[in-house]
């Protein structure tokens, strides 16, 4: 294919301009990776949004403050990764950001999550998240006076984003906006979450797709069980044949199957330090792991 005019005036500008050229190209990339980020809570759910200026300046100055909006109490509200990533959790104790995660994703930006009252893994600890992925709860640790949740957007050289996108909406310095959230639905409208179908504690390790929907493997730390749901993402609210099933390795398999609107199971096992085999089915389609996830 021959090279257009555009193309061409395209390359010539590169060339005797690289500088500007590169800046470009690094703003485009930061505007694409900026605008996949989703907001930090359930499907649905509506908070403010708020990017203040301060005296003395919000610390750091870009950072959002998620606030309540009309009937939508944002204390103790599930907290998800706004982006798929690996997430480390933090505690600073009663000063700065109290209990705290930050998401490193795979672009090289990062997100922080401050004042959590619960995280789903210990200081110290790691884990890779999904979009969507749950890693605590809303509260008020640290330096902070009130419940909320304190977000930032950082970029790979680890400056703040003073102007974070979430949703596709840019909130810059000094603008309230409210935000309502399509994180975590399910796909297709599912209003359930892996998560919410297990229960508190319990953060997902693993999925596989099936035709109209997905399986999901969660673990709780706290506990040592599993927990496998499948969740449909195709004619939701429509009963179809579903399936889930969790066989810890040396034990029998427990399945929950039926006809169901939504979502499958949940099946739960103790197996702490236990190969499982996990899987789930919807209508004829069905997927079954393989002995797997041994320390989890």
């Amino acid at each position: 294919m021959k090279p257009t005019i555009l193309a061409l005036s395209v390359a010539l500008a590169a060339a005797l301009f690289p500088q500007a050229a590169s800046a470009a190209s690094s703003a485009a990339r930061s505007t694409q990776v900026m605008a996949s980020h989703k907001s930090p809570f359930n499907c649905g759910k509506t908070f403010y949004a708020n990017n203040w200026i301060d005296t003395p300046p919000h610390n750091p100055e870009g950072s959002i403050d998620w606030q309540t909006y009309g009937s939508d109490a944002i204390n103790g509200e599930p907290v998800r990764a706004t982006a798929a990533g690996t997430a480390y959790f933090n505690d600073a104790g009663s000063t700065s950001y109290g209990k705290w995660v930050e998401v490193r994703h795979g672009d090289g930006t990062r997100t922080r999550y401050a004042h959590l009252a619960t995280m789903v893994r210990a200081a110290g600890g790691s884990m890779s998240v999904s979009q969507g992925t749950q890693i605590g709860t809303v509260g008020s640790t640290g330096g902070s006076n009130a419940p909320h949740l304190h977000y930032e957007q950082r970029t790979s050289g680890g400056a703040v984003d003073t102007s974070p996108t979430v949703e596709g909406v840019t909130v810059s310095l000094g603008q309230k906006k409210a935000v309502t959230s399509t994180n975590a639905c399910g796909g297709g409208g599912n209003p359930y979450t892996p998560e919410e179908v297990c229960g508190s504690g319990y953060a997902t390790i693993d999925s596989a797709a099936v035709t109209g929907g997905r399986v999901y493997l969660l673990y709780n730390s706290g506990n040592g069980y599993n927990c496998v749901t499948t969740l449909k993402t195709t004619n939701v609210g429509s009963p179809a044949s579903m399936s889930a099933f969790l066989e810890p390795e040396g034990s029998n398999r427990t399945t929950n199957s039926g006809s169901f609107s939504y979502y499958a199971g949940p099946v739960k096992r103790s197996a702490p330090g236990t190969c499982v085999k996990w899987g789930g089915s919807i209508g004829s389609d069905s997927y079954t792991s393989p002995f797997e996830h041994c320390g989890s």
